[in-house]
């Protein structure tokens, strides 16, 4: 069922689709512990990155974004995409586009993630 319900949403266009069938990975028995290492692996970066972004682009606009994207079998990852896209989150993609993550799991392939980035 879960299988049927990922590829429904990567058949549809669109990124709030590619948001849902990340967050439906997000939860599975192979995904939680995958998020896990993911964040394990990016968390310092990612906050890193967002600093940056943040620096370079001010005054910043400090909105919420989701960014999502997929990743290979060796966690290279692939479309990535923001929304909204406000400078700040177009660099974060940037950034996140050229960083080698945690192997995913093995099915789906390609592996969607997605992450929410809230700042204060």
């Amino acid at each position: 069922m879960l299988l049927a319900l990922i590829f429904a949403f990567a058949g549809a266009d669109g990124f709030d689709a590619r948001v849902q069938a990340a967050k439906a990975l997000e939860t599975t028995a192979t995904g939680k512990p995958f998020q896990g290492r993911l964040w394990d692996h990016v968390g310092n970066a990612a906050t890193d990155a967002l600093k940056g972004c943040i620096a370079s682009n001010a005054p910043a606009d400090k909105r919420p974004f989701t960014l999502v994207a997929v990743l290979d079998a060796q966690g290279h990852p692939g479309d990535v995409a923001v929304r909204p896209a406000t400078p700040v989150a177009n660099c974060f993609a940037g950034q996140v586009a050229v960083w080698t993550l945690p192997a995913p799991p093995k099915a789906p392939t390609p592996y969607p993630i997605e992450i929410d980035v809230s700042m204060d």
